[in-house]
């Protein structure tokens, strides 16, 4: 199979004229999953899920179908009927004539005080992971891991001991929208503002480079 690296999470696999799209978030580019013949979504955070993609996707191949987690597909279904599956941990299928096997069943610990919510990851052929925002160690070898490399919800040294775990052929970078400044600072400006978990009162201030404050 081929395999092509979208924005941030993303990617897509083709073989034999057919094409699976994992993942198309708002990170990714617009036109990402246009032309998919099945699209895998692991989780209902907007990096991954992206309904305006999504719709355009599935408009654009009218035999295009969606492997996702319920808390998406509940919010697609009802506009493809029969085209919106909804997986789980340890449910298996074919998408696009590649066989999927699900893994996992919960998104990392973002911090205790955020409410987890369900992430799925999958495996390809036999052969390509996807964790989706999880370190989840699939039950079976893997030669290909797709590596979430920066996240508010990892740190390397983990990352580092997941890929030890996995012990796959070859480690790909994902998950890396965030190391481009544009992209990580309204991310982290909200979780360490009053939409976030909070950080006990104190006023979170970031200063640009050349920029000063009065204390």
């Amino acid at each position: 199979m081929q395999l092509t690296k979208k924005g941030h999470a993303c990617v897509r696999l083709e073989r034999d004229g057919r094409t699976l799209v994992i993942d198309p978030g708002g990170f990714t580019e617009p036109e990402a999953a246009v032309g998919a013949d099945a699209i895998l979504v692991t989780h209902e955070h907007p990096d991954h899920f992206s309904e305006a993609q999504l719709r355009a996707a599935l408009e654009a191949s009218p035999a295009a179908e969606l492997w996702t987690l319920r808390s998406v597909a509940e919010q697609v279904a009802a506009a493809f009927p029969g085209r919106v599956h909804t997986v789980g941990n340890g449910d298996t299928f074919t998408a696009a004539g590649f066989e999927i096997e699900v893994h996992g069943e919960l998104h990392a610990v973002i911090h205790p005080d955020i409410p987890r919510i369900t992430n799925v990851g999958y495996v390809i052929d036999g052969s390509v992971f996807h964790p989706g925002d999880a370190l989840t160690v699939p039950e079976r070898p893997v030669d290909t891991l797709l590596m979430p490399v920066q996240a508010p919800w990892s740190k390397l040294a983990e990352v580092i001991d997941y890929v030890r775990e996995v012990k796959p052929g070859r480690a790909i970078d994902i998950h890396n929208a965030l190391l481009t400044e544009d992209i990580a600072v309204p991310v982290y400006n909200r979780m360490l503002g009053p939409d976030g978990p909070g950080i006990g009162g104190a006023e979170h201030i970031r200063l640009g480079s050349g920029e000063s404050l009065a204390l």
